[in-house]
Formats: C-alpha cells, structure tokens, sequence
C-alpha cells in the first residue's frame, strides 16, 4: 500500500512537508515501528512521547536510515526542526496512529477473529486461561496473549512479550500470526498501560471483562481516578453499533463497579457476577475452600450447578465466576462451562502448591489487595495448630505507597513474616523493605525476619516452619529471573523452594 492510501486511515493527519507530496503517492510502506534502531528503507517511524524517551528526539536518525514516512504529535511542530528529505505527518495522538498503521498493514486481524479481552489488577491471568480452556473444549482454535506470554492453538508452550498487553506494532502482528495459524478466538490479557497508550485500537472485543480494580501502577496514572478510567476504556470501546453481539461481564464486589457499568453502552449486554452482592445475575451459594481447591453452587440465569474448582481461595472462586459469565456470553452452556473449568490444574505462579509438609504456595501477589487475598486465602485452609508465614517484599521503581499498606496487610494476616526484595530495579533493597516496615505498628522481632537476599529469605522460611504450617512466597509468581540495578539474574521461586527443601530431606536422611 503506497502511502497516500496509508495516510487515509488517519484522518486528522496534516502533511507537514508539502514539498513532497509527490513522495507520498510514490513511496510504498513495509512496516511501521516506534523504535528507530528499527527503521529500515521503506519504514514508517512514528515518535512516541514519553517519560523516559521521546520519540521526536530521533527523527534525524529514522531519515537516515531510509524512513519512507515520519509521524509526529501536532503540538510538538512547532518545536522540531524536522528533516527536508523525507516526508512528516502530524497527528493529535501518535500511540493511536501507530496502532491503526499496524492495524491496516497486517490486514485487520484484530477485526477477523473474536476476541475476548480481561482487564482489572488482579485475576486476569487465571481469567483468560479458564476461558481459553472453555473454548478448546468446545473444539474452537484459541490465542491467548497476557502476563505469561502469547501461545497459539499449534504451540504448547509460551513465546515472551515482555509486556502484559504487548505493543501496538507486535501485537497486530501476533493475531496476524494466530489468524495465519487457524485461531478463531483470541482471549488477551488487557492492561492499564495498554488502554491508556492505545495499543488495543484495531482490536474489536465481543466480551470485555473486569476482575476488579484495587491500587496498582499509580507510578504511571498518578490516581486511582486515571487508573480505573484507563481500565474503562475497554468497556467503552465495545462496538455494539456494528450490528455484531457485544458483552461486558463486571464484578459488582468490586469498587467502581458502577463507574464501569455506566461506562458501558445500554446497547451491549450486561453480566454481572459476585459472591456478596445479592444483585449480580452470576453469584454463589454454599462455598467451601481447601488446600486443594473450592467447591460452591453457581446460581445464573442459565440455571444452577456445582463447581469443583482444583483452584483455591476466595479470588480463585472470583476468578471462576468472571470466567463462567463470559462463556455464557460467548454462547457456552452451563454445562460445559462448569466442565471446563474444573478441569484446569492450576495456572503458573497463582496459588501454587509446590512443596508439602509443610505446604508452600507461590503466588503473583504483588499488590496490597492480591497480598490481602493471598493470606486470606492461606489462612482458611492453615490448620488450626498451624501457623501462616509470609514471604515477600515490593518492586522497585513501581508505586512506593504501597510498601507501607502491604507491610501492614502482612503484619494483620500471618503469623511470621519475612520481609525480602522482589524486583529492586533501580533502586536500594534496604530502602524498599524499609517502606514496607514502615507500614508495620508494632516490629516484633520474635514474629518478623528481614533478609535481603530473596534466596535466604525463602530458605529462612522453610527452616522456619513446622509441618502444619503453611508457607506463602508472594510477588513473583511464574517469574524466572530477577531484575536488580545492574543486571537480570535466573530466579524461580518454585525452583528455590523445592531445591532447598529437596536438599534438606537428603540431609535429613542421612
């Protein structure tokens, strides 16, 4: 496609350069990328803005490199010199454009196959996997995109994106890839970031999903006000004027619940689920929570059924029920949902158990409401004359205030805590758990353990515990490495746990 015809598709696009306008008609796209390291002859570089790096910094270097096109934000013009050989566009909102670009030159796959898309701060993994097990079941070809990476029906293992949401430019090109490949559905993990940066614009959703919106990535959106509206934009997005089916399916026990509700257009079809409120039309009856699972009674309007989840924990029935409410509303029986879902082993990193006697859970954790669900989930299957040890700690760079919340969550939930490194990034351990003590009322240094090192940490831990105790390792989860200030290094929280525990049975029996 040349790029007069490309242009087409952004229409508050200026021609910055009109002496070269005759290049527009003449010159053919290839791809179009963010990244000027990546620009090659024939590519379209469009410059992001940014807090750490500005896009229309590297005009000069995308020219050079034989950028058929350059794409700018209107109210940067008036402060770039810009190149005289190579023809620039301005438009309002450069994520946006990059995402359409990517969109049209893929050939809309984000348009061509049903997708299903999962945002809220926690749950969205376990989520989209238990509606990626519904459809297989059914015989449907399924993508799935998120936290653990992107997987295609033909590929049982996961290839990394780095990001939840990858974006805009890959991400057009994974569902190309998966449309090539025979998906008919996609279920992709939707974040904040990629809300609020467009990377999602091209996509229609026919079901769109909220887990539940507690504090999270306020680094990035400053208020729970910008991050929750961030959130609602995929609500808002669901195009129901196109004559096609659309869905939303809303946690009503979560906060902002009504906002998202009142975000989503009367002409799209409203499910609701919840344990607490009694007005949600997919709700519960009878739960009961074990070490290895949850059973409960799910009451909707398709009727009545026993669930016998291998997943446990409050959230985990949550996280159930937000799934069952979309396989209904992509037209699944009740059935064949319960059915589904009580297949599912487990899901990576979440509520793990993957140490006995005593029992270790690895978890993602790493919010102040995931750690508050994590113990509370912990706690109701410790037996009685266990004990309930904590083991985690806060990224770096990330949101500072909810190092003290957290550290405050843990002090309340469980009984020994063990105060670590997570991610540290940039900057100080020491300084980071300090944070988190700083949310603790009362150190008591017979019931709490600071150690750095994330390794000994978990080994105090396990040195700790008796056998009816129960260990929980927080905010890594399916994570394999750790990212310190100078370097990422291999770390697996299962392989530490059971490598140390291995360890001391073969010493034990010696």
């Amino acid at each position: 496609m040349n790029l007069a015809e490309l242009i087409k598709h952004l229409p508050d696009a200026t021609l910055e350069t009109p002496a070269l306008s005759d290049a527009l008609n003449q010159a053919v796209a290839t791809e179009v990328t963010s990244d000027s390291r990546q620009v090659k002859p024939g590519s379209i570089f469009v410059a992001l803005g940014g807090s750490r790096s500005d896009g229309h910094q590297f005009l000069d270097s995308a020219a050079s490199q034989g950028a058929a096109l350059l794409v700018i934000e209107t109210q940067r013009r008036k402060t770039l010199k810009l190149p005289v050989n190579v023809p620039v566009i301005a438009v309002k909102n450069t994520y946006k454009a990059l995402a359409e670009l990517a969109s049209v030159l893929h050939g809309y796959p984000g348009k061509q196959m049903r997708l299903v898309g999962v945002t809220g701060t926690n749950g969205k993994t376990t989520v989209t996997h238990l509606i990626e097990q519904m459809l297989a079941d059914q015989g449907h070809k399924v993508g799935l995109i998120g936290t653990l990476g992107r997987k295609s029906t033909q590929k049982t293992s996961y290839d990394s994106t780095g990001h939840t949401t990858p974006m805009a430019t890959e991400l057009q090109e994974i569902l190309q890839e998966m449309r090539e490949e025979g998906d008919q559905f996609v279920v992709m993990e939707v974040s904040s970031h990629a809300l609020e940066q467009h990377r999602v614009h091209g996509c229609d959703f026919e079901v769109a999903v909220l887990t539940n919106i507690t504090q999270d990535h306020l680094d990035y959106h400053k208020t729970m006000e910008h991050y929750w509206q961030a959130k609602a934009l995929l609500f808002k997005g669901l195009d129901a004027g196109s004559g096609k089916k659309r869905a939303a399916v809303i946690n009503l026990d979560s906060d902002y619940a009504q906002e998202f509700v009142d975000a989503t257009s009367k002409d799209v079809q409203l499910y609701t689920y919840a344990i607490h409120s009694p007005k949600a039309n997919v709700r519960i009856a009878n739960p009961n929570y074990s070490i290895a699972g949850s059973s409960f009674t799910v009451i909707t309007p398709a009727g009545e059924s026993e669930v016998k989840l291998k997943l446990g924990g409050q959230f985990s029935v949550y996280n159930a029920l937000a799934a069952i409410a979309a396989g209904l509303a992509l037209g699944l029986s009740l059935a064949d949902v319960v059915k589904s879902i009580e297949r599912v082993p487990g899901i990576r990193g979440r509520f793990e158990v993957v140490s006995e006697k005593p029992y270790v859970l690895v978890d993602y954790a790493h919010t102040p409401d995931g750690l508050e669900n994590i113990l509370n989930a912990a706690r109701a299957v410790t037996p009685k004359s266990g004990r309930l040890i904590a083991v985690f700690g806060c990224g770096g760079d990330r949101d500072a205030t909810k190092r003290p919340k957290m550290g405050r969550i843990a002090e309340q939930l469980a009984d020994l805590l063990v105060i670590t490194s997570d991610n540290p990034r940039s900057e100080d351990p020491q300084q980071i758990i300090t944070d988190v003590i700083s949310g603790i009322q009362r150190f008591d240094s017979a019931r709490m353990v600071v150690e750095a090192d994330r390794k000994q940490a978990i080994h105090q831990a396990i040195d700790m515990a008796q056998p009816e105790d129960i260990i929980v390792v927080a905010g890594k989860g399916h994570e394999d490495y750790q990212i310190l200030a100078d370097r990422t290094i291999h770390f697996d929280d299962k392989e530490v746990v059971q490598e140390y525990v291995k360890q001391k049975r073969e010493l034990s029996s010696v």
